[in-house]
């Protein structure tokens, strides 16, 4: 990490301002030789015109100083804050290129902040993360773990396990001796609390990633019974084509409206239904595959309309996910005189509303279950890796604690270092190089 990088630190576009970000043992130089100063005072914004290497003025920008190591990467930082737009912030980092610096690949910023000691991963994840947090509430967890709350959970649970550990450890030095049997009662009551104070953090965790990704709400209904009506209420625009045409939907269709403080991804799907079209049976392929993937199911049924085997075929898809994922069922066409009867929509606590007028109730429900046990004050794992630690941690447990039972103490201590290099991996190097450049390597560019 000895070259000076440059990257442009802000998203590309029309705006009234960018940042270029250098950083390393030439980043003044570079900042010196752009100016035409002599030199910068250090954490203050200086005004000052902005050159390329033929003397060309490209802008008049702030340039602030961060002496190393008190920056982002405990390097030499230089930030220039010029106009924004398409072309300026692109004119600027040209020229610090040409004066010596190269550019910075993606993540490259905040990988030479974890490696100079600035930030572990934890926060190197919630920095990402919090760039792309799609509510209220995950800007609020993510910002909780850049202050270190997860860091700190996973040090309390590791220094739990390191107290087990020892106990092994000395054990085992004093061979002669056996671990007293309530010694050993006392550390499987120790096991036992850990692994339901991590698993419940596990799913905890991955029952609200919406919060992190948006939620994903797929609309689902046989043919005919509104629901491109719906989307397009929900949308407040005529986004699907609305037919009296059976299977006019022949594709989902996958849009972003925010409900409350939370960004939600809707999906309309094709009809459910036996299809002989080739193009539409696809669609309900797709339809299906949109139901799997979704946090929750909102099902139509038509309350003009007698019921029929298409309606029974959404019904037991309805019974086959009920347990898993969150359901909402609607009545449509209210405003018609009701044909619709059927025992098994008595199991579910439906709304009826017409579509095509409001779809206020089915909004009042949508909130509802996005923000139910949605603290902000909960400890959540933000990231797949960060999940994976946590389960070999639980499944390391699992195994430390049979040999424990039997006095196969080396065993033991074998299954709890597992745990623990597992648990510490969240927030320490314990992987290889090849895996930081896989996780910093999905930041923006300029991060």
């Amino acid at each position: 990490m000895q070259d000076t990088i440059s990257a442009v630190a802000t998203a590309h576009g029309i705006g009234s301002i960018a940042i270029v970000r250098i950083s390393g043992d030439k980043a003044l130089e570079i900042a010196k030789a752009l100016s035409h100063r002599s030199d910068f005072k250090v954490r203050y914004a200086t005004l000052t015109p902005i050159y390329n290497q033929k003397n060309e003025l490209l802008d008049e920008a702030l340039v602030i100083y961060f002496r190393a190591p008190q920056s982002f990467t405990a390097e030499d930082v230089i930030e220039i804050q010029c106009h924004g737009g398409i072309i300026v912030a692109e004119l600027i980092l040209r020229a610090t290129l040409e004066a010596g610096a190269r550019l910075a690949n993606p993540g490259e910023f905040s990988k030479r902040a974890f490696f100079n000691g600035r930030i572990d991963l934890s926060k190197a994840e919630a920095i990402s993360k919090l760039i792309e947090a799609k509510s209220e509430d995950a800007a609020k967890i993510l910002a909780t773990q850049m202050m270190g709350s997860l860091k700190d959970y996973v040090e309390e649970v590791r220094d739990e396990m390191l107290h087990i550990l020892a106990y092994s450890e000395v054990s085992i030095d004093y061979a002669e001796e056996d671990l007293p049997q309530d010694l050993v009662d006392q550390i499987i009551a120790k096991l036992d609390a850990l692994h339901v104070r991590l698993f419940a953090t596990l799913k905890a965790s991955e029952s609200r990633q919406g919060l992190m990704q948006g939620f994903k709400v797929s609309i689902i209904g046989k043919p005919n019974v509104g629901k491109s009506s719906l989307l397009n209420m929900l949308l407040n625009y005529n986004r699907a084509i609305v037919s009296e045409i059976a299977g006019t939907t022949r594709d989902t269709i996958e849009e972003q409206v925010r409900i409350g403080t939370h960004l939600i991804r809707i999906i309309d799907t094709a009809g459910i239904r036996d299809a002989s079209d080739e193009i539409e049976r696809i669609g309900i392929e797709r339809s299906i595959e949109a139901i799997e993937k979704s946090d929750i199911v909102v099902a139509l049924f038509d309350n003009s309309r007698e019921v029929d085997a298409e309606d029974g075929v959404i019904l037991d898809w309805l019974d086959k996910y009920k347990e898993s994922k969150e359901i909402i069922v609607i009545l449509n066409k209210t405003d018609l005189p009701c044909k619709f009867e059927n025992s098994k929509l008595l199991a579910y606590d439906y709304i009826e509303q017409n579509s095509k007028k409001s779809a206020d109730k089915l909004l009042e429900n949508l909130e509802k279950i996005i923000d139910k046990n949605n603290s902000s004050d909960e400890i959540m794992l933000i990231s797949l890796r960060q999940s994976e630690a946590v389960k070999k941690t639980l499944n390391a447990i699992v195994e430390a604690k049979e040999p424990l039972v039997d006095g196969e103490l080396e065993i033991f201590s074998f299954h709890m270092i597992e745990a623990i290099n597992a648990m510490s991996s969240i927030t320490r190097v314990f992987e290889t190089d090849e895996m930081l450049d896989k996780m910093f390597g999905s930041f923006c560019l300029g991060k």
